[in-house]
C-alpha cells in the first residue's frame, strides 16, 4: 500500500543571514617577469563626426501634438576605407551608417468641444537612417600595414629536338615547357580595425506639416491635427577606430614610470 507523505508545514522559508566579517587573506600575484609580445587593441583615431539629417515621419493616425520622443542610435556599419598602396598613415576615408530609433508618443482626439479635448496617448516606433563617409586622420597610432595577396608563375627550361620541313638535323627548341603550368600564390590575412561609440548627441527639431482643424469637428480655436512631422537633426557621433595589434611588453626591471 503506498504511503501518503505528510502534509508539508511551511515556518521559516530562510534561515540564518550576513555573519559580521568574513575573514581574508592575500594571495601571491605571480605574474610574467620577462617582457612579453601581446596583441591587444591599439587606439588609431578617436574623431567627432557630424551628420545633418532632414526627413518626413508619416504617424499612423492624426494627432494633436507629441509628447515625448525617445531616441536610441544605432550604428550598423563603421568600415575603414584604407588603400594598401598609399603611404601607412595617410588620411582615408571611414564609411559609418546606421538609424536613430525614435518612440514618439502623440496626443489623439477622442472627444472634444470648444473647451477642450479627451483623447488617448499612443506610440510609433521608427528608424530614421543615415549614411556617410567622413575623412580621419590618424591621430592615435599608425595602422598596420595592409599586405597584398600575389600570385606568380614560375616555369623550367626544356631542351626539344625540332623534325618537319625547315629544320635541321641539329636544331633543337630551346624554351619554357608549355606542357605544365606552375604557379605560388600566397594569402594574408589582415587585421580589420574596427570602431567603438563613445557618445552620440542629437540636437532635433521637428515640426508638424499641414496642420488643420477636422470638419464638423468642435475644438478649442488652436488645437489642429496632423499626421506628418518634418525631422532636422544634426548627429554628433564620437567614435574611436581601433586595430589588434602585436605591442612588445618591457620587462618588470625595463619599466619606469
Amino acid at each position: 500500500m503506498e504511503r501518503c507523505c505528510p502534509p508539508f508545514k511551511q515556518n521559516n522559508v530562510v534561515k540564518g543571514g550576513t555573519l559580521c566579517e568574513c575573514p581574508s587573506s592575500t594571495v601571491a600575484i605571480v605574474g610574467l617577469t620577462t617582457g612579453p609580445t601581446v596583441k591587444v587593441p591599439v587606439v588609431l583615431a578617436q574623431l567627432q563626426i557630424q551628420v545633418n539629417l532632414d526627413s518626413v515621419i508619416t504617424l499612423p493616425e492624426p494627432a494633436l501634438e507629441i509628447k515625448d520622443i525617445k531616441k536610441r542610435v544605432k550604428v550598423t556599419q563603421c568600415l575603414l576605407l584604407q588603400d594598401p598602396f598609399e603611404p601607412v598613415g595617410s588620411p582615408t576615408m571611414l564609411s559609418i551608417k546606421g538609424y536613430i530609433r525614435k518612440n514618439i508618443d502623440y496626443a489623439t482626439r477622442s472627444c472634444s468641444n470648444s473647451e477642450g479635448v479627451c483623447g488617448d496617448i499612443r506610440h510609433c516606433t521608427v528608424d530614421v537612417p543615415f549614411n556617410c563617409m567622413t575623412q580621419v586622420v590618424f591621430n592615435g597610432a599608425t595602422p598596420a600595414s595592409i599586405l597584398v595577396n600575389t600570385t606568380d608563375e614560375f616555369t623550367f627550361f626544356r631542351n626539344q629536338p625540332l623534325s618537319g620541313p625547315g629544320f635541321a638535323d641539329k636544331d633543337h627548341l630551346l624554351s619554357s615547357d608549355l606542357s605544365e603550368y606552375n604557379q605560388v600564390s600566397q594569402e594574408f590575412f589582415n587585421d580589420l580595425p574596427y570602431c567603438e561609440l563613445v557618445s552620440a548627441r542629437v540636437v532635433e527639431y521637428d515640426e508638424y506639416l499641414n496642420r488643420q482643424r477636422p470638419c464638423g469637428v468642435n475644438l478649442p480655436f488652436e488645437e489642429k491635427e496632423f499626421r506628418q512631422v518634418e525631422e532636422k537633426a544634426i548627429l554628433l557621433l564620437v567614435v574611436k577606430i581601433l586595430q589588434n595589434r602585436l605591442v612588445a611588453i618591457p620587462a618588470v626591471g625595463d619599466l619606469t614610470f
